[in-house]
């Protein structure tokens, strides 16, 4: 829980802009505002152009003061707004001021939390402004707002409503006479589930596509060294990031850029030249590729047209098939040189030059991320969600087992722990939910 304290802070990033804005929330916020704006009163959720001054009657701004009346805000109690010229030093002053008439500063994501305990949001919508707040991506705002509208909280309220009615009905079965029951009632059950375990792993499947969405999928560029991975790098991101050079071994260490492709923001990472080193420091950047591999969404194996195909091509086509269940792009590069590598040893392929036109590469990782983004399936955004659902489907397949076999107190037992699991990701489940179904519901008393 939280104190009653009146808690300030400011609301937008710090350095200088037009304007800034400073929120106060808590019991003493309009007296507080009263004071420093020497205006009695302000109507809610009308701006008023006032004054402010410092406990010395000092002017300190000309600002914009906006009053949310409890429960009518974001956290649920009463707000003040001063929206203030920007700068570093305006917005800190009426900071002070607040400081000074009682307030204390707010500790990091309390107004959140605040709103939270109020009921004004739940922890899905407290995630997805966290993360909105960070997203580089149309993609990742798109989805983050559709959660800000409340998307993911009805899709885990029909959940909890499914598991809610089999544990009601299988708590009633134990404690009361089973003619008391609809005679189907076992066969819906099994309905149910069978039905939330298809929602629940399309849903996980869905979020682990779509994983990099809100910080950027990650590319990976691969192959033996002077390839021209460090050439299409630079290419991408149209000027000199990585050293070009004909010997072997310059590129030693990964290299990792944002680059803008489409509506996605994405992280290509130009890895060291995959062969057998001496070097100790290469060895470590070959390591260190081969980890780019395994967390990459999207790898990027370059192979050059103008030499034969050998023992290092032909290891990185290992690793490619030992990820294809990655999306692989297979670039055969140089195609301006004369050629020499068999083209029967890798198949569909994309021919190019890294020193003309890539638009042919850049058009294949555009589709294969609108593929994985454009969709209206079900995405969780953070690990915390991905792992109650993982729970959740664990503790409704360790149900199965007492449900065929009759032992209806376990079956109970496993529902309530995949209850609790899904009502994570929103609000704790409360035991007087399950009760309410069986009371609601259920002629007991006649």
């Amino acid at each position: 829980m939280f104190d009653d304290a009146t808690i300030v802070a400011i609301a937008t990033a710090n350095g200088i802009g037009s304007i800034s804005i400073v929120r106060i929330s808590g019991p003493k916020a309009h007296e507080i505002a009263s004071k420093i704006s020497q205006k009695n009163a302000f109507q809610p959720r009308l701006a008023t152009l006032s004054y402010l001054y410092d406990t010395n009657k000092n002017l300190i701004d000309e600002a914009l003061v906006l009053y949310f009346k409890a429960p009518f805000s974001f956290t649920g109690e009463d707000v003040i707004e001063f929206q203030c010229h920007g700068g570093f030093a305006i917005a800190n002053m009426i900071v002070d001021e607040v400081l000074k008439q009682g307030a204390r500063l707010a500790n990091p994501g309390e107004f959140s939390k605040r709103a939270f305990f109020n009921n004004k949001i739940d922890l899905t919508k407290a995630e997805a402004i966290a993360k909105i707040i960070e997203a580089r991506s149309e993609d990742a705002v798109k989805l983050l707002a559709r959660q800000l509208k409340g998307e993911l909280t009805t899709f885990v309220n029909d959940i909890r409503e499914d598991l809610l009615f089999m544990l009601a009905y299988t708590e009633v079965s134990i404690d009361y006479a089973e003619d008391d029951l609809p005679s189907d009632i076992f066969e819906q059950i099994k309905s149910k589930m069978e039905k939330i375990i298809v929602k629940l792993t399309n849903t996980l499947d869905a979020s682990k596509r779509r994983e990099g969405m809100i910080e950027g999928f990650k590319v990976a560029i691969i192959g033996k060294p002077n390839v021209g991975k460090s050439s299409l790098l630079n290419k991408l991101l149209n000027y000199d990031r990585a050293i070009i050079s004909d010997i072997a071994g310059t590129t030693r260490d990964t290299i990792e850029e944002s680059v803008k492709i489409g509506t996605h923001i994405i992280k290509i990472v130009d890895t060291a030249g995959i062969r057998n080193a001496s070097d100790v420091i290469e060895k470590i950047g070959i390591e260190k590729s081969i980890q780019a591999i395994n967390e990459a969404d999207i790898v990027i194996a370059l192979f050059d047209n103008s030499k034969i195909c050998d023992d290092e091509d032909k290891k990185i086509i290992e690793l490619i098939d030992e990820n294809s269940h990655k999306e692989i792009i297979k670039v055969l590069n140089k195609s301006d040189l004369e050629n020499y590598f068999d083209k029967s040893n890798i198949k569909d392929f994309i021919e190019l030059s890294t020193k003309e036109d890539i638009s042919p590469l850049i058009k294949k990782v555009e589709n294969i991320l609108d593929s994985n983004t454009h969709s209206d399936e079900m995405t969780l955004i953070s690990k915390r969600q991905i792992s109650s659902v993982e729970n959740t489907l664990y503790n409704i397949d360790l149900s199965k087992t007492p449900l065929n076999s009759g032992e209806l107190e376990f079956f109970a037992h496993y529902i309530s722990e995949a209850l609790e699991h899904i009502s994570a990701i929103t609000r704790p489940y409360e035991n007087d939910q399950m009760l309410d179904v069986m009371f609601g519901e259920f002629c007991l008393g006649k």
